[in-house]
């Protein structure tokens, strides 16, 4: 892990070159150098589940809009293959080998997953001492109010949403939290068995009459309007397509209503799924409607990705192809449960209609985001600034390796990439055996041919790139014997 100090080069300059090269030759306003930033961030959204990354049977056409206006990156990975330990890579600016949080597991909080710590420097905080005002709204994951991983106390001015992940399945929740302070909704709220895995946090609704996601799109708007003549930076992470594993079967993705898709011949969870990925994209549309009414659109990076990939084996993975080409899903560390859409706008910095095979992670959020603000104090971080990329610039730096762990069940995974080669160990409860699988995804995207028998030598350099990249934990070690 390194320190990050951003240099004195005044940003400024770089943003009157870029508009200077993307608007064909003529120099557009310069609105300054502390741009807006909006960084929304879809639930269990899989790499093809959008049309910008191929998706042909569920609609999205504002985000098709933000692509062909903006750069889609086709090598961006979450921090890891679930939401926490994902979440807390974007918000440290580190990787899980060196984040505290690398699982989902509560670690004996209840009512909400390990916080983060006080003293961890966030994204938030960054920006907020480069004079931005800073807001979080939908689901945090990281810590509830009476905890260290308060959203007020790790960088955000102001919350709304959901502080513990396992409420948020319920689209229709009893309550959601603004800054520190329960606001009840009428929705009327069953809690499950407190017996079972979720120690009773698993709920469904039997009255079901106001929807999380339509205040979500309307506190973000709120939130834009009120802070529009200063620097702001909105972390929108919806929960929107994950799904209620607490409803019955066929009622897994709660939405209001099916809209386009009720009359096609799906099936129920096919037809709601859909919904639920349409409403991202009409949530997109309406804060980039609103950017541009406002005339903002110009001085804001707007920023849209996943936190991890869909589940395998779900009732809608394999109908609408989510993963594309990719292998796995959700707690995987195959390319289908850690590699996420990416896509950013910037108008008059980042050429339109552009796509970029930069290989980029959570954890360089950080990093690029201290270089667009100037921000100067030391970060330690894992991350590189893909600012150059943005603004395409040819100086980029490019990552030595990218390092992953999840932690779930019996078995632990560590994938490490290097180049075009990738190692993923398997670590088994109760045996000494490490089973361990070598790709190269340059010629197989997919992950089908395991290569490690026959390359010896390239699994013994990334397995100690892996050990060397991976700090102890005191929650979150590989099993063994």
């Amino acid at each position: 892990m390194k320190h990050l100090r951003v240099k004195s080069a005044i940003f400024l300059s770089v943003f009157v070159a870029c508009t200077l090269i993307y608007c064909e030759g003529k120099p557009t306003e310069v609105l300054g150098s502390s741009p807006n930033i909006i960084f929304i961030m879809a639930d269990d959204l899989g790499y093809g589940d959008i049309e910008p990354y191929g998706q042909q049977l569920i609609e999205t056409p504002n985000l098709a809009e933000m692509a062909s206006n903006g750069l889609v990156f086709t090598q961006f990975y979450a921090g890891t293959s679930v939401c926490a330990p994902s979440r807390a890579s974007l918000l440290t600016g580190k990787h899980t080998g060196h984040t505290r949080i690398r699982g989902n597991r509560q670690q004996g909080y209840r009512n909400g997953q390990m916080p983060l710590l006080k003293e961890q420097l966030t994204l938030a905080e960054v920006l907020k001492a480069s004079g931005y005002t800073t807001g979080m709204v939908g689901k945090w994951g990281l810590g509830n109010p009476n905890t260290t991983g308060n959203p007020l106390t790790q960088g955000f001015d102001f919350y709304y949403g959901y502080t513990d992940q396992i409420l948020a399945h319920n689209y229709f929740p009893e309550y959601l939290w603004r800054n520190g302070k329960k606001e009840f909704l009428d929705n009327t709220v069953v809690y499950q068995d407190s017996t079972r895995w979720h120690e009773g946090l698993g709920s469904t609704s039997k009255e079901r009459n106001t929807y999380s996601n339509h205040l979500f799109t309307k506190e973000s708007i709120e939130f834009i309007k009120t802070n529009q003549d200063s620097p702001f930076f909105l972390y929108l992470p919806l929960t929107l397509p994950h799904d209620n594993g607490e409803q019955t079967p066929n009622e897994m993705f709660e939405v209001p209503d099916q809209g386009i898709y009720e009359e096609r011949s799906w099936t129920k969870n096919q037809k709601d799924y859909a919904a639920m990925v349409s409403r991202i994209d009409r949530t997109v549309g309406q804060i980039r409607k609103t950017l541009q009414e406002m005339g903002l659109a110009k001085n804001t990076l707007l920023i849209f990705t996943s936190d991890n990939g869909p589940y395998r084996n779900h009732p809608t993975t394999d109908f609408f192809d989510s993963n594309g080409k990719l292998r796995g899903g959700k707690r995987d560390l195959y390319e289908g449960g850690i590699r996420v859409p990416f896509i950013a706008e910037w108008s008059g910095a980042i050429a339109p209609n552009t796509t970029t095979a930069h290989a980029a992670g959570f954890w360089d959020v950080m990093a690029t985001v201290a270089d667009i603000t100037n921000y100067e104090d030391p970060i330690p971080i894992d991350g590189n600034s893909f600012l150059p990329t943005l603004l395409g610039k040819n100086d980029q730096k490019e990552h030595d390796g990218l390092y992953w762990e999840f932690h779930g069940g019996s078995t632990s995974l560590q994938a490490v990439r290097k180049g075009d080669y990738k190692l993923i160990s398997f670590y088994t409860q109760g045996t000494d055996s490490v089973r361990k699988e070598l790709y190269q995804l340059s010629s197989d995207l997919g992950e089908t041919q395991n290569i490690g028998n026959s390359n010896p030598e390239i699994v013994k350099q990334l397995d100690s790139m892996a050990k060397a990249m991976r700090s102890p934990s005191e929650y979150f070690e590989f099993p063994k014997k």
